[in-house]
């Protein structure tokens, strides 16, 4: 009995000496880990985004995606049974080319790198891919965590995906091979609803989808360094046909720097600057 008391009260001593050892781990703590701590984590900052010119803008077009490249604006547009590519002159802000996807597909997110455009679908895990005059190269299988393929844009090297969650996928252009995935977050938490996506000077700038916000990303860790609110704009849209969706499809054109918007069904599409 002596020999079994004694026992006990190492095994006591023991116990309390680690346990005071770990007192700030969760080793002798039985209740939940606390929440991590963002009250350090630096917001993003606001940035303006003011009109400077509209132009028409067909109300037919679901966009998905919205880019400029070599003077001409592309669009894709979605909906089951009216998917399109586009290439708009923007003297007259009409369609000079066109291309009407097989009804089984939803187009999304567009993107054009070396003369060659890209066009993801949105369940359907197949991306387009054709010359600039609308000949189709080939076809190319992808997928995402969700299975879902919505904005696209590229830094130069890779083709830049999002599906609407709080990532952004990779891929290898010839062979649409993910090669990494980034998570983005706002203030320390996940980022959601990442949209429509365009590369300005180094950042990538989405939509997020279902809300007025668009927001500047830095891709070398995924933070949302700053965004902006298109409540104003959105408005002003939904005053002249209140069948206008949410704003989606932003554009940049490297030659003359000038940024475009635009949303779904949209009867205008905008010029605009970004200012603090």
């Amino acid at each position: 009995m002596m020999k079994k008391n004694i026992y006990l009260l190492t095994a006591i001593v023991i116990i309390g000496i680690v346990c005071f050892y770990f007192i700030n781990s969760t080793g002798c703590n039985s209740g939940p880990p606390p929440p991590p701590d963002t009250s350090s984590v630096k917001p993003p900052e606001s940035f303006t985004t003011i009109p400077v010119k509209s132009y028409p803008h067909d109300t037919s077009s679901f966009t998905e995606g919205f880019l400029i490249y070599n003077g001409s604006l592309y669009e894709s547009t979605g909906n089951y049974g009216e998917s399109k590519l586009l290439k708009i002159n923007m003297s007259t802000w009409k369609p000079g080319q066109q291309l009407k996807l097989d009804d089984k597909y939803f187009g999304e997110g567009i993107v054009i790198l070396h003369d060659t455009i890209y066009q993801l679908t949105y369940k359907e895990n197949t991306v387009f891919v054709y010359s600039l005059d609308f000949k189709k190269i080939k076809e190319l299988s992808f997928n995402t965590d969700n299975g879902q393929g919505w904005g696209m844009t590229t830094d130069g090297s890779y083709l830049i995906v999002s599906d609407g969650t709080s990532n952004l996928y990779y891929f290898e252009p010839s062979t649409f091979k993910l090669i990494k995935k980034l998570t983005i977050t706002d203030t320390g938490t996940l980022a959601y609803n990442v949209n429509e996506l365009e590369y300005i000077d180094g950042y990538i700038y989405s939509n997020q989808w279902q809300l007025p916000y668009l927001l500047k990303i830095d891709p070398s860790n995924g933070i949302v360094v700053a965004k902006t609110d298109l409540t104003d704009i959105w408005d002003r849209v939904k005053t002249k046909d209140p069948d206008a969706g949410v704003p989606n499809g932003i554009a940049y054109d490297s030659a003359t720097k000038k940024i475009y918007i635009t949303g779904k069904n949209w009867p205008e599409l905008y010029e605009v600057q970004f200012s603090k």
